[in-house]
């Protein structure tokens, strides 16, 4: 089944690459300055990520802004809305993982738009296959982010392992 989202006409999105650099000033949980690390100087948070995903994950720069854009969109919906049971798919996971993994970036991300408050990533063992994952593009539109819907269909049978029955988890 495939879920069509669109947006009326003259719709402003909330823009995740602007969200995303938002959090620079925040990132000080580090052991060097990542800003001025080989490979990242003169560039910004979200090329930074970019460079990140294209480097272990994904081999098109186009799709590496796509899914860094839609975890951006993720991450910010979870944490604006605690106890709402969403959760992506594979694709867009991969997203989420690179900004989970580049810790200071995460933290800086926490402080920023989780009240300063660490939020736990705790995955099932298992996949949901529940439609989760159309639910969360729906809930994601509806806070205002303009939904990647190739991204989030692809993965629609095969719902993401997210569980956010741990206190303050996605």
């Amino acid at each position: 089944m495939a879920v069509t989202l669109e947006a009326p006409r003259g719709t402003t999105y909330r823009d995740p690459r602007e969200l995303l650099n938002a959090v620079a000033p925040y990132v000080t949980e580090k052991t060097y300055n990542i800003f001025d690390a080989p490979g990242a100087r003169g560039t910004d948070l979200w090329e930074r990520e970019v460079r990140l995903l294209l480097r272990d994950a994904v081999a098109v720069r186009s799709l590496a802004e796509r899914i860094l854009g839609q975890a951006v969109a993720y991450l910010i919906t979870a944490m604006e809305n605690p106890g709402v049971d969403i959760g992506p798919g594979y694709t867009v996971d991969i997203g989420i993982h690179q900004i989970i993994l580049d810790s200071p970036v995460y933290f800086a991300f926490c402080q920023m738009y989780n009240g300063g408050k660490y939020k736990h990533h705790a995955p099932l063992v298992e996949r949901r296959r529940d439609g989760t994952v159309m639910r969360t593009a729906d809930v994601i539109a509806q806070h205002g982010f303009e939904v990647d819907a190739e991204l989030w269909e692809v993965d629609a049978a095969d719902c993401g392992p997210c569980d956010d029955k741990v206190p303050d988890s996605h």
